[in-house]
């Protein structure tokens, strides 16, 4: 279960802005690689003011329901000290490979906070090009609260980016898969082959014919 236990060693160290950072759509076959970063308030790392309620249910994004996750990010959007937001498109994933794309939508929503925090927690690797400080958490949205609740936000925007993007893209079930390879996405490719929406890259994963 995530908690501050990682935030707290760095309070300790003196550092005071706290930044989680999290990425969704890695695995996805189309769309976006979204990223978020968020600053928690400082008082509730160390316990200087009561933590609401709905804190203790903050976790890995997978780990919860859709109406959970929204009703979290909601939450976390009108008490978090700062937040900001990253991505890369399919074309950009396309060009860099998944991983570097990844890395650089988390650098993105990191740049996009209003200020620079001190020191920066990565669920997974560390972020290229990024000179601030930072530590890369193996599954850190299990870990580490900050990250959990970015994997939050960024798995919701992102959903709602797939929705939208479902009406311009229609015939592949964006709204329901999100991106990601279910039977009805991969048989949907089969028929009508990819759009402009989807990811290129991965034609090595499946029959060559979907991605000529």
């Amino acid at each position: 279960m995530a908690d501050f236990e990682i935030e707290a060693s760095f309070f300790a160290k003196g550092v005071r802005s706290i930044a989680g950072v999290d990425e969704v759509g890695r695995g996805a076959l189309c769309g976006p690689v979204v990223a978020a970063a968020v600053v928690l308030p400082l008082s509730w790392i160390t316990a200087a003011s009561p933590r609401p309620g709905w804190l203790s249910s903050v976790d890995d994004s997978k780990l919860l329901t859709p109406r959970r996750r929204r009703a979290l990010a909601a939450s976390l959007l009108a008490t978090a000290a700062a937040v900001g937001f990253g991505a890369c498109s399919n074309l950009e994933v396309d060009r860099m490979n998944i991983h570097r794309a990844s890395l650089e939508a988390m650098r993105r929503a990191v740049e996009a906070l209003p200020v620079p925090p001190e020191a920066v927690l990565v669920d997974g690797f560390g972020l290229r090009g990024y000179a601030g400080r930072q530590l890369a958490v193996l599954q850190g949205d299990r870990k580490s609260l900050s990250i959990a609740a970015a994997s939050i936000l960024a798995k919701v925007l992102r959903d709602q980016m797939m929705d939208r993007f479902a009406l311009l893209f229609p015939g592949y079930g964006l709204e329901r898969n999100k991106g990601y390879a279910t039977p009805g996405h991969i048989r949907a490719l089969a028929e009508r082959g990819p759009s402009a929406f989807h990811r290129t890259s991965f034609r090595l994963q499946f029959n060559a014919k979907l991605f000529p």
